[in-house]
């Protein structure tokens, strides 16, 4: 018989859906600011000025609620524990990572018994998490350019001079493609688990709670 399981903390939940909002935001105020796709009729409109107002704002979002969800992840449940992410450093996780790989490749068509993130997933959302770091990083160095002197520019300043601004700004660019394409492949990867696992996938996000089955709480 299946088991309620209370999976993702209010923490887990809170982050993940201000990362939503924020690289939706981000990202289309992002665009607009280099490639405006509409202009005012007057200098009153102050287009430009709040898409940067807004990008701005939603940068420092989406900076605290990266931050939060890294403290959280030594402070939270096992399935929330950064311990999740690296999967290749324990047996269990290796061998999930072979079941993972097997159900994804259509070689097996069980899928893995998990209650958490799956091993495969869990590596993508690590390396989800260094294109956060290296987003908030470029961001930053580009932000401090307009205040010479300033905080920004005193911390990241080092990396402009090194990489140069076009680098910063080409890569602070790829990374917000990446980061679509992923949330693309992600909305369509969770609901292809809700599907197949039956368990809840989806509104867990909402939630936070998952049916599992006993045998799998290991």
């Amino acid at each position: 018989m299946l088991e309620i399981r209370y999976v993702w903390e209010w923490p887990v939940r809170l982050t993940h859906w201000i990362n939503v909002l924020s690289i939706t935001v981000l990202s289309v105020t992002g665009f607009y600011i280099g490639h405006p796709f509409y202009t005012a009729t007057e200098t009153a409109q102050y287009i430009m000025g709040w898409n940067r107002f807004i990008h701005f704002v939603f940068a420092y979002l989406f900076t605290v609620s990266v931050i939060v969800r890294i403290i959280w992840a030594f402070m939270g449940n096992r399935y929330a524990s950064w311990r999740v992410f690296f999967p290749w450093a324990s047996r269990e996780g290796r061998k999930g990572m072979i079941e993972t790989f097997k159900f994804y490749t259509f070689l097996e068509k069980k899928t893995p018994d998990v209650v958490g993130h799956n091993a495969l997933a869990a590596m993508a959302y690590l390396v989800i998490f260094a294109l956060f770091l290296l987003q908030i990083v470029t961001g930053f160095v580009l932000y401090g350019q307009f205040a010479p002197g300033g905080f920004w520019a005193t911390v990241f300043g080092p990396l402009l001079v090194a990489f140069g601004a076009q680098s910063m700004r080409l890569t602070h660019h790829i990374i917000m493609w990446l980061l679509i394409g992923f949330s693309i492949h992600h909305v369509y990867s969770s609901w292809l688990m809700d599907v197949k696992e039956k368990n809840g996938t989806l509104s867990s996000i909402f939630g936070g709670y998952k049916f599992v089955e006993p045998e799998d709480l290991h």
